[in-house]
């Protein structure tokens, strides 16, 4: 079902469908009806046919209809954790008053060109998806470019992984926990809270180019780049890791609708050195792309061949919430091309392919994807650059952003390698790539997945790097010039016995982070890996491996074991010392070598 319009003035109608879909119908106003203004005009211009999974809201709508709709989202999305609906909820410059609970796969944007164009006053929030106020399984939502008055002064936002917070104010306070449950988060950037971040339990947690009134909270590993007003402490206690500046980063793309009713997408520029959020004085950079350069593909009638001509025609693309069975690659060759994703449209290949594979160009970017793993057993999900790329892209690099992997869950699924980037001076701003450890197709030899990340390009830079599960390393490093600013991995919890997992002779287990030997140049900063061990027995020798070289230097290491089974033995090579369940030890270490 498309996008319908209707003369239904000041109206958005939702009706649930046999298949829990929300079948929308978008209201033409006039401005005698709106008041006049910007906002009538915006009305009034056609909308880009996004299909029937984005619900798009105007401030003319009465708060009492597009609550409506907002709750029939939510019911079929609040423990949606591996099911196949897909939402976007997108909201036109102006005011509102209602309330957002936000579920799985969910995105809530707003449509201005700054994220004070659009204000929502009410409990605008994510709840913890477990019992007991536990958030710790709270996936796949996300929040960008809009501003929240909250319900009592506080806003929540209980999450873990794959949950990004980008481009938003907060006026008032913010809590990334319910109640004090557990959580393991999490990402917040180019973002303004007026008032107090409470991190409250939260496991872990990364926030680049963020600004607030205060900070309180911590637990393991709380890093924070480019924040202009970190909390007071050091590392190891309280476990908090500064840098001064982000190195160099460009912003996700969003969309924009201007007060004359145009849609665009706004790329931000590539920044260097950078402190604090990009849109506080309102002189926003950057390149502006009408909605008419993108190929719009929609999952219930596109395939990898009709948005490949697409791409091959010079456009970029947006991919509508849903799932796409892909029977090849989807092939981005053309510099600068942007690819992305809404309201965590999901990629799956069936046919022993990549899901989407980039040439080694400048300027790309791929931003807002699920990648799931088909059961036929692909090479690769995402593959940036092909074997073999040396090409320097030192002055415009490819960027990816909230890429979200996933190998079993939802179903079967197989992959050799999830993320691999090949391509020089790659910048990876927030992945989670997760081998399942609970839902459907799970098992050791079931939801099969060698490695997370295998980086062979130079100078790579990553920013919130979440893996887990894998069955060999979860990361891979071979290319030197790497940093990682924030690290947050589990090791598999289903090897059955230590006999196969073994990396090599006398060393159980594959290390969580692994630089090559070769490897001459290598930074990390902010790295937590934890062990669940299912079966007894099994122990893993060192969580993260490297070189003994002086140009490989790791900052701020912490190792957990969880659960009642096995142990990490050393943090990093040969030193740490041993996680222990009863009496609980968490061993650290400050700096390597």
């Amino acid at each position: 079902m498309g996008l319908k319009s209707s003369l239904i003035a000041g109206l958005l109608v939702a009706s649930m469908g046999a298949a829990g879909a929300v079948q929308v119908a978008v209201a033409q106003t006039s401005s005698a009806q709106t008041g006049g203004g910007a906002h009538a005009h915006a009305s009034q211009r056609a909308l880009p046919d996004f299909g029937p999974n984005v619900l798009i809201f105007n401030p003319s709508m009465s708060s009492a209809a597009i609550q409506a709709q907002i709750d029939k989202v939510y019911s079929v999305e609040q423990h949606n954790e591996f099911g196949p609906a897909r939402y976007a909820l997108m909201f036109l410059p102006g005011e509102y008053k209602v309330d957002v609970p936000v579920g799985f796969y969910t995105e809530v944007m707003g449509l201005g060109k700054l994220p004070d164009g659009v204000h929502i006053t009410g409990n605008v929030r994510a709840d913890a998806s477990e019992s007991n106020n536990n958030a710790t399984t709270t996936f796949w939502r996300a929040m960008e470019n809009f501003s929240v008055t909250p319900t009592g002064g506080t806003m929540r936002w209980a999450v873990s992984q794959a949950a990004p917070f980008r481009r938003m104010h907060v006026r008032g306070d913010i809590v990334l926990h319910q109640n004090g449950g557990w959580a393991s988060g999490g990402w917040m950037s180019d973002s303004l809270v007026d008032g107090n971040v409470g991190a409250g339990p939260q496991q872990q947690w990364i926030s680049r180019n963020s600004e607030w009134g205060s900070w309180t909270g911590s637990n393991w590993n709380m890093v924070f780049v480019g924040v202009p007003h970190p909390p007071v402490g050091e590392w190891p206690a309280p476990p908090y890791t500064k840098i001064a500046a982000t190195p160099v980063v460009r912003e996700k793309p969003y969309l924009e609708v201007d007060t004359a009713g145009r849609w665009s997408v706004r790329v931000p520029p590539l920044r260097r050195d950078s402190v604090g959020i990009t849109w506080r004085n309102a002189a926003l950079a950057g390149a502006l792309l009408p909605i008419s350069r993108f190929y719009i593909a929609r999952p219930e009638k596109d395939t990898a061949e009709s948005i490949n001509a697409a791409l091959a025609k010079g456009k970029d693309l947006l991919l509508t919430p849903g799932t796409y069975e892909l029977s090849d690659s989807i092939k981005v060759t053309r510099p600068n091309a942007v690819v992305l994703g809404l309201g965590f449209a999901t990629l799956k290949p069936v046919k022993r392919t990549a899901a989407i594979t980039i040439a080694d160009v400048d300027g790309v970017t791929v931003a807002g994807i699920l990648f799931d793993a088909g059961e036929a057993r692909s090479p690769v999900l995402l593959q940036v650059g092909p074997t073999g790329s040396h090409l320097s892209h030192a002055g415009n690099p490819i960027v990816v952003q909230d890429v979200f992997f996933r190998v079993g869950g939802a179903a079967v699924g197989r992959t050799d390698t999830n993320l691999e980037v090949n391509s020089n001076d790659t910048i990876i701003d927030h992945t989670w790539i997760w081998r399942a450890d609970h839902g459907k197709g799970v098992g050791w030899i079931s939801n099969l997945s060698d490695n997370g990340l295998v980086v062979n390009g130079n100078n790579v830079t990553a920013y919130g790097l979440f893996v887990e599960h894998h069955e060999q390393y979860q990361v891979l490093w071979n290319g030197n010039g790497g940093r990682t600013y924030f690290y947050q991995s589990e090791i598999p919890y289903d090897p059955p016995r230590q006999t196969v997992y073994t990396s090599a002779k006398g060393v159980n287990g594959w290390a969580s982070y692994k630089v090559a030997d070769n490897v001459t140049s290598h930074e990390a900063w902010g790295l937590g890996i934890y062990s669940v061990f299912s079966h007894p027995g099994v122990t893993l020798t060192r969580a993260i491996e490297v070189p003994k070289t002086p140009g490989v230097r790791f900052h701020h290491m912490i190792t957990v074991a969880l659960g009642e089974n096995g142990q990490i033995s050393n943090v990093i090579n040969d030193q740490g010392g041993a996680t222990s369940i009863h009496p609980r030890v968490t061993p650290k270490v400050n700096e390597y070598p």
